[in-house]
C-alpha cells in the first residue's frame, strides 16, 4: 500500500508527459521516414542487367548497409512505440526494474529508456554489452 502511495506520488506530472510525448512523436515521424528512404535505397539497389563482378559487390554492399539500417531504425520505432504505450499505461518515467522514478535528465537524452541509470548499468553488466547500451 505504501509502496502504491509512494508511486503515484512520484508519477509524472501532466506537462512533463505531454512533453516527452512529443519529443516521441516527433522521433517517430523522423525514423518512419528514414525507414522509407532505407528501404528505397535497397530497392534502387537491383541488379539491372550489371554484369561486372565488382559492380555487383558493391550494390550488395550498398543493399545490405541499406536493409541493416533500416532494421536500425525499425527498432528505434519499436521502442518509441513501447514507451508511447508506457505513457498511456501510466508507467512512463518508472523503471521496470527498481519501480523508482527515471529521472527526468535520462529522459530528456533517452526519451524511451525503460531503466535507470544504475540499473541499466547492471544490466549492461550482466549481459556483457558494457559498449552497446539496450535502453
Amino acid at each position: 500500500m505504501v509502496s502504491q502511495i509512494k508511486q503515484q506520488e512520484e508519477k509524472m506530472q501532466p506537462e512533463k508527459l505531454a512533453h516527452f510525448k512529443k519529443i516521441l512523436l516527433d522521433a517517430l515521424q523522423q525514423h518512419t521516414a528514414h525507414i522509407r528512404s532505407d528501404q528505397a535505397a535497397a530497392l534502387d539497389y537491383a541488379d539491372n542487367d550489371v554484369k561486372d563482378t565488382v559492380d555487383l559487390s558493391v550494390m550488395d554492399v550498398n543493399k545490405e548497409l541499406a536493409l541493416r539500417l533500416g532494421e536500425r531504425e525499425s527498432q528505434m520505432v519499436a521502442d518509441i512505440d513501447q514507451a508511447l504505450l508506457r505513457i498511456k499505461e501510466g508507467s512512463y518515467g518508472i523503471c521496470a526494474r527498481c519501480s523508482q522514478p527515471i529521472p527526468e535528465v535520462r529522459l530528456e537524452a533517452v526519451p524511451t529508456a525503460r531503466y535507470d541509470a544504475a540499473c541499466q548499468a547492471i544490466i549492461e553488466a550482466a549481459n556483457g554489452d558494457d559498449e552497446h547500451s539496450s535502453l
